[in-house]
């Protein structure tokens, strides 16, 4: 049951390597990561049916809610799961702070997050790469540019602009101290000494991991989302450079978003590493 174990969440920006910090966690026989669950949707949906659009919401307390939210976690992770610390991943929950803090005030939140430009170049390079396949990114729709690719993305309700929204609000809101920033390039260049920091962090004794014999298959889920690739993550751990595929003024757009890299910007002092 979900009271003998513990819960954490893995949220932040897309393409800023939750998935590659879930094939390294799940290395630990004591914790369950995987990629994108759909607790997060099914949470807004329940705190939606039981809300005033349902005409005997009168008759659900909010005792009765916060044990209702709190079934559906038990219920999800059930005896299947037998790890003792489980990390549910959802780009949403930096938008949910609040409520986790509520449900499970115990529980922390790693954000992943990376340099803006290079999260669009990231989307950019797996649609030329697909270039006959429409991706589920852009709701299976051909076509288009760059431009108006990265307008999508970063618009409030994209791909991009939603996440990071929710991490503003999270960064800057009350329940800072069950945050922690995970830099993505950080952990592509040392990623023992970020594991570190987050196993400190979440209070668990330290584990040695294999850098260099990394395992995580999505295939099938990719394939369905039309972008082979998606979840695609290296043997090794290791940073690769490469040049942009971005126009350099589309590239300038985004290259100041990185409001973690500037302590004057971090008034409650959330840690990064």
């Amino acid at each position: 049951m979900m009271v003998e174990r513990t819960l954490h969440f893995i949220s932040g920006l897309p393409r800023s390597g939750s998935t590659l910090l879930s094939a390294l966690l799940r290395q630990n026989p004591r914790f369950h990561a995987n990629m994108s669950s759909p607790v997060s949707g099914l949470i807004t949906s329940l705190i939606t049916g039981m809300g005033g659009s349902n005409e005997y919401s009168l008759f659900i307390s909010d005792p009765q809610r916060v044990r209702i939210l709190r079934g559906l976690f038990e219920q999800f992770y059930g005896e299947e799961f037998t790890q003792p610390v489980l990390f549910d991943s959802n780009r949403g929950w930096c938008a949910q702070m609040p409520l986790l803090a509520q449900l499970f005030p115990a529980s922390k939140v790693i954000a992943c997050v990376r340099e803006v430009p290079w999260i669009i170049d990231s989307v950019e390079r797996l649609i030329q790469r697909n270039a006959i396949t429409p991706s589920a990114m852009f709701n299976f729709q051909a076509g288009g540019t760059v431009y108006s690719r990265a307008d999508g993305l970063a618009n409030a309700e994209g791909m991009l602009g939603f996440p990071y929204n929710a991490l503003k609000q999270a960064f800057y809101g009350e329940q800072t101290s069950q945050l922690l920033l995970v830099r993505y390039e950080s952990l592509v260049s040392d990623p023992q000494a970020v594991l570190n920091g987050i196993y400190d962090f979440i209070d668990e004794p330290a584990f040695s991991h294999d850098l260099h014999n990394l395992t995580f298959d999505a295939q099938e889920f990719d394939l369905r989302a039309g972008t082979p690739g998606l979840h695609d993550v290296r043997p090794s751990v290791q940073a690769v450079p490469r040049p942009t595929l971005l126009p350099p003024d589309l590239f300038a757009r985004f290259s100041n978003d990185a409001f973690w890299q500037h302590p004057q910007y971090n008034p409650h002092g959330v840690r990064v590493l």
